[in-house]
């Protein structure tokens, strides 16, 4: 198998926490992808330049990160990773959506906020950083539940990515003044899975 990653994209990130977590490394090719490039050549295997994309032994694609993480769980060892949404009574769905919400918004104000000075939406940066801001003050509070203690899971590598993301992307540092959140990213980041696919490094 072929999964085209980047180092600083925390969608390809799930993917790549997927296959440690399934020990599919040994079978899998990472290969760094070149997007946001005039004429990629990653654009003639993923059309739409999104990552990670996924090319399977017999020339089947697949692209966007959730899909591949279950096909990961599918084909690899040791417990699943993305559950049924009625998880722990509709928790784990619930959590899942809300740590994806996050993540999204840091995700937009990353792209923005990169941009030259003069090519940026100041409106843009404003509401992205106040969604993000209240999002964190939510998921500051729901730390207690099961989804986000017991096994690891989807939700739990969404939140971690969006952490790790704001201070990639721009600094921001969303456990400062949230200390629940603070120490449940600390134990997060002594996982060998997600220590090894810090943003912060390259690939």
């Amino acid at each position: 198998m072929k999964l085209y990653v980047t180092s600083t994209s925390p969608y390809a990130r799930f993917a790549r926490i997927a296959a440690i977590e399934h020990k599919l490394l040994d079978q899998i090719e990472l290969i760094p992808a070149q997007t946001r490039q005039t004429d990629s050549p990653y654009y003639s295997i993923i059309p739409s330049g999104r990552v990670p994309g996924l090319v399977l032994d017999d020339g089947t694609i697949m692209e966007e990160s959730y899909l591949i993480c279950r096909y990961f769980d599918a084909v690899g060892n040791g417990p699943k990773l993305v559950w049924p949404a009625e998880t722990y009574g509709w928790e784990y769905g619930r959590l899942v959506a809300l740590t994806r919400s996050f993540l999204d918004g840091i995700a937009v104000l990353g792209r923005e906020v990169r941009r030259p000075e003069n090519e940026r939406a100041p409106s843009i940066v404003a509401h992205e950083k106040a969604r993000s801001a209240r999002l964190a003050d939510i998921i500051e509070t729901q730390l207690d539940n099961e989804t986000m203690t017991g096994p690891f899971n989807l939700a739990q590598m969404i939140l971690i990515a969006s952490i790790d993301s704001g201070g990639r992307y721009f600094n921001w540092n969303a456990s400062e003044n949230r200390p629940r959140l603070k120490a449940w990213a600390d134990e997060m980041h002594t996982r060998p899975s997600i220590a090894s696919t810090s943003p912060f490094d390259p690939l």
